[in-house]
């Protein structure tokens, strides 16, 4: 019987491989398509992005319900019944994931909750290092645990440049004004995870390859990064070559290990496809 449970959201972008290792439950946001609702991953990348091709219409997201919180969590009592689970939930500050999850345990003392306050590959980092500090510290108490974690989530940063600034603007991510700047003079803007929030920062220009080199260089410059580990994200339609070069830039930086992830469906609908991002601790 295990003694903790990981749970989170589709929005982290763990892969298959890092979910089934250890045995980390993810629930799948929504996607929609006009009025056709999707689970994240009940269909593929490529017909999110052929659909906005063919239609012009972006896709939109939505949060796991209370109801499908509920369910998997009595699931995970039913089979660990001594287990805590341990849920570290995508940003409640862009999506109602976090709440939901709080209305799905109500009145349950066995369930702890983790707002990450971060995304994608930030969020990824995240329940990574929790399953690290439950395998380095196996007796660790869950309200230690729960501190360290938060702890980590207040030093992870997240950072990425959208491929199509249509998606993000159909999110009201970006304004039209800066939308309209952007598109007219061929700008890639940043967009960091500042508090939990998407923020429009500093803007580039160029290749999707040389603004990668630039976004790793800066990243590193503004934060004093953990070079133990980082990730690093894209999405569909980034070709090997800027995927490649980036790793290396970030290894000649000193970087010890690189987790790639590929953005699913939530992720994608909000950056569109061509965007790449980065994510890291500061040192504690």
């Amino acid at each position: 019987m295990k003694r903790y449970v990981i749970v989170t959201e589709s929005g982290s972008d763990l892969s298959h491989s890092i979910l089934s290792r250890h045995h980390i439950q993810v629930l799948p946001m929504h996607v929609a398509l006009g009025n056709a609702d999707y689970t994240d991953g009940s269909i593929s990348i490529e017909e999110l992005c052929d659909y906005y091709d063919k239609t012009g219409k972006t896709p939109t997201t939505s949060a796991v319900s209370p109801y499908e919180y509920q369910k998997v969590f009595e699931k995970i009592g039913t089979e660990n019944p001594k287990a805590d689970i341990i849920h570290i939930s995508y940003s409640s500050r862009v999506s109602n994931t976090f709440q939901n999850a709080l209305i799905a345990s109500k009145g349950v003392n066995s369930i702890y909750h983790i707002d990450s306050l971060n995304v994608s590959g930030g969020l990824a980092l995240v329940v990574m290092k929790a399953i690290q500090l439950i395998e380095k510290f196996p007796d660790i108490t869950s309200e230690k645990l729960v501190a360290c974690v938060k702890a980590c989530a207040d030093l992870t940063r997240f950072a990425f440049i959208p491929g199509n600034l249509d998606y993000l603007r159909a999110g009201g991510r970006v304004s039209n004004a800066q939308y309209l700047g952007a598109s007219l003079l061929k700008i890639k803007p940043l967009i960091e995870i500042v508090d939990g929030k998407l923020i429009s920062a500093k803007k580039h220009r160029g290749s999707m390859k040389n603004v990668a080199q630039q976004v790793i260089k800066d990243f590193f410059s503004k934060f004093e990064i953990d070079k133990k580990e980082i990730c690093l994200v894209h999405t569909s339609r980034v070709d090997e070559e800027t995927r490649s070069d980036m790793e290396k830039h970030v290894r000649a930086l000193g970087v010890e290990k690189v987790t790639w992830l590929q953005a699913g469906c939530v992720i994608t609908t909000h950056s569109g496809p061509g965007g790449i991002g980065i994510a890291a601790m500061e040192k504690g």
